[in-house]
């Protein structure tokens, strides 16, 4: 498994906000984030995903002639129609004889994304899938929404697998519960709800944040609520699945939704400080992105070591879950 990230240029640190009343200390003191990258006006997830790949091919001594799958993850697409994968192959100038699949997963969209790399792969249908994650949540944000605008970052990663990864990616379980599906939601996003200039008319809610249904609209009270009931059980669920005790697993690697929660849901569950990684300050909650930026940065900076278990717990947009956990080899080892 190789993977790299890709963060726009453009940064919004926490002083950006104090012209808006929102003090940047209390902004980290709830979020656990001091800047997040930004994409331009003019910069789409595509963009992202494209620079994102190159940076992994460059990175990692890639033959992009060997790529013969890509699942491209985002709930920013280009288009509806066409997908994004397709336009990707061919700004990559990858092979034609390739399958190219879009995902509109969000916080799931990495494990999930894995989950039907290990299928391909396992059952010979690919051999080399590019797994990509991209989002640009920022433009749907309304600039004087500071719940959303504070937590929320723009990325992109790109994740290579071959044959020889799949015997040390896991097993996996899922959850997803549909009734929850308006409390993260961009209403006029696809066919249901045209854009309209009633749609665009803003409100502001009881916290002083200014939205119009033609952006984000997050409950922040009800996605923690799901999170807190459904996270912990999903983390002894794939412990079960996988016989194994939260003492033999040497790194836990969530979604990075934001510091607060991820702290409730550690401690909630019990799990060692050491083994916790929240990796965000940077970058903000980058979405799909989140987990494999934090997989990158683990090995980059050598953290994990050989025959480390990795869990992987993902949860959000939906409402879905799912998780995983992988054994960390070398690429010598894998030869």
């Amino acid at each position: 498994m190789k993977i790299s990230y890709y963060l726009p240029s453009n940064i919004e640190d926490n002083q950006t906000f104090e012209v808006l009343g929102w003090p940047s200390k209390k902004i980290f003191a709830k979020t656990g984030i001091r800047q997040r990258h930004v994409s331009a006006p003019d910069e789409t997830a595509l963009d992202l995903a494209v620079k994102g790949c190159e940076k992994l091919f460059a990175d990692h001594a890639i033959d992009r002639t060997t790529i013969d799958y890509i699942l491209y993850c985002t709930q920013s697409p280009d288009f509806v129609i066409p997908g994004n994968a397709g336009i990707l192959q061919h700004r990559l100038g990858l092979q034609n004889a390739i399958g190219a699949v879009d995902i509109n997963q969000g916080c799931t969209g990495y494990v999930y994304a894995l989950s039907l790399a290990k299928g391909l792969l396992a059952t010979q249908q690919a051999h080399t899938i590019l797994i990509v994650t991209t989002d640009t949540y920022t433009k749907y944000i309304h600039p004087l929404d500071r719940a959303n605008r504070s937590i929320f970052g723009d990325g992109a990663s790109a994740t290579l697998l071959e044959q020889t990864d799949v015997e040390n990616i896991g097993q996996f379980i899922f959850g997803t519960d549909g009734s929850g599906a308006h409390n993260i939601c961009v209403k006029t996003s696809g066919l249901k709800y045209p854009k309209s200039p009633q749609t665009s008319i803003e409100h502001q809610d009881d916290s002083g944040n200014v939205r119009s249904e033609d952006n984000l609209y997050m409950n922040g009270s009800e996605v923690f609520s799901f999170t807190l009931e459904h996270v912990p059980s999903a983390v002894t669920a794939i412990l079960a699945k996988h016989n194994l005790s939260m003492d033999e697993i040497e790194h836990f690697v969530f979604h990075q939704a934001n510091g607060f929660m991820l702290t409730h849901l550690r401690d909630k569950i019990g799990i060692p400080e050491e083994k916790f990684l929240i990796c965000m300050e940077d970058t903000g909650n980058t979405v799909s992105s989140t987990i494999p930026i934090v997989l990158s940065e683990l090995m980059r900076t050598k953290t994990v070591k050989e025959n480390d278990r990795v869990m992987l717990v993902s949860f959000g947009v939906g409402y879905s879950w799912a998780a995983t956990i992988l054994t960390y080899k070398t690429a010598e080892d894998q030869k």
